[in-house]
């Protein structure tokens, strides 16, 4: 498989050049030059089909023979080493819980798979490699855990001051190492840009060998799809035949556009519904047509606080070839506010005693929504559950912490392992000055 910028499909890259380069020389998003269709008879047998072969099989054109079948298995193996699970919340309301993982977020799937991709082309050329990587949250947890103390590798995280929460600044700046955090006077968007412009700059391109462990490097993006074929399997072990309906809570849009991608390939898909908070770029795109990003506005659903997401135009540029009409039939998206966030979290335990996460709770309204415009309940939904709700415990109402978190839960903070230690720099929102930090530290 080669790969080229979404702008220009004439320079073309293997999947290695991809991961390393993180972006291409342009300063677009790298994607395959093309979507390989999965055999018919793969969907007609994935059930006695374990997750690793599904996972292999699914990602292997994407890698070629940049990397050996044996490794590529053995990095399948190791990044999807804990459970996935599908519940039933009520009457054909399912939920994709991806935070039973090691910092508890849907990330360390993409996070761990890219690792071990890096671990393997680092012995390979034989140089370091910097990782530069933005976070609204979830994502430098999991880029920090999946990378630290990886051998000839060493990762940049950039993060919004006060906008994350604090579980994830801790999950960010207390492993030290080969992991530095930054904290930047700025927002989300002010941290992505500062990485894409440091891709383009010669000075720091001279002295690194560069890439980006954000989705959207191709490594941190392809393997998100492996939980959407899973799930398929599960549903089919219950069902004859099914078409799946996803809500995915969404942010900078990597998740969903890996979903979307899987469904190219052949997954059967009804529908995706792109779940926002009030950052509501793409709600209003696919209202009105016109792409119009505003300032970001803090939320409590705060990993999703993106109001230009990255991986949008991977969506409509690269897998629906700019037809806004075509897309329109395939991806729904709506956007809520805090207000009906706290109210649905209680309401969701009040009556079926499961706990929604902010973002996980933004996915449920948006399956509910759906399906009542459609006005056909009897559809089942799945939304996915992107991070544990022990994470965002100050984000719900005291009111209900004592009720639906119990000692067993709260004590989750514990099995992350986390040291009493804060090692961060503080940066203002100024690109030059986060160039000379990594030029002179």
């Amino acid at each position: 498989m080669l790969y080229h910028s979404l702008n220009n499909d004439t320079n073309l890259v293997t999947f290695e050049q991809a991961v390393l380069n993180g972006i291409s020389s342009d300063g677009h998003l790298y994607v395959p030059k093309y979507i390989p269709k999965l055999d018919p008879i793969f969907f007609r047998k994935i059930t006695s089909f374990s997750q690793f072969n599904i996972a292999t099989s699914v990602i292997k054109p994407y890698i070629g023979n940049t990397i050996p079948n044996d490794v590529i298995y053995n990095i399948v193996k190791n990044t999807i080493n804990f459970p996935l699970p599908l519940k039933n919340i009520h009457d054909n309301i399912y939920a994709l819980e991806l935070f039973h993982g090691p910092t508890l977020a849907f990330k360390d799937i993409g996070a761990k798979f890219m690792a071990e991709c890096l671990s393997y082309f680092c012995k390979k050329i034989e140089n370091k490699i910097t990782v530069l990587v933005a976070t609204s949250g979830d994502t430098g947890g999991a880029v920090a855990r999946g990378f630290y103390n990886k051998i000839g590798i060493e990762v940049v995280i950039l993060y919004p001051y006060n906008r994350i929460s604090p579980l994830q600044e801790k999950q960010i700046t207390s492993l030290g190492s080969n992991i530095f955090a930054l904290e930047i006077n700025g927002n989300f968007d002010d941290c992505q840009n500062m990485v894409k412009k440091a891709f383009l700059d010669n000075e720091i391109k001279k002295k690194y060998t560069i890439t980006s462990a954000n989705s959207i490097n191709v490594a941190r993006w392809l393997p998100q799809m492996f939980y959407y074929f899973f799930s398929y399997k599960e549903f089919l072990n219950k069902f004859d035949t099914f078409k799946l309906n996803f809500s995915v809570p969404s942010g900078n849009f990597g998740n969903i556009c890996a979903g979307m991608l899987a469904e190219k390939m052949g997954l059967p898909v009804k529908v995706f519904i792109a779940s926002t908070n009030i950052n509501d770029t793409i709600p209003r795109f696919i209202k009105s047509g016109n792409y119009s990003p505003t300032s970001v506005k803090k939320t409590i659903s705060n990993a999703m606080d993106i109001s230009d997401p990255s991986n949008f135009p991977r969506i409509l540029n690269f897998l629906y070839k700019k037809n806004i009409n075509k897309l329109k039939k395939k991806l729904y998206s709506y956007k809520f506010t805090d207000k009906e966030v706290l109210n649905v979290i209680g309401k969701t335990w009040n009556k079926y005693k499961y706990v929604l996460d902010p973002h996980g709770a933004i996915g449920y309204l948006g399956i509910i929504k759906y399906l009542q415009n459609i006005n056909n309940t009897s559809y089942t939904g799945i939304f996915l559950e992107t991070a544990h709700p022990i994470k965002f415990i100050d984000n719900i109402p005291s009111s209900l912490r004592s009720t639906i978190f119990s000692k067993k839960e709260t004590h989750k903070h514990n099995m992350l392992n986390l040291k009493n230690i804060n090692k961060k720099i503080s940066i203002k929102n100024n690109f030059n000055e986060f160039k000379d930090w990594l030029l002179n530290r």
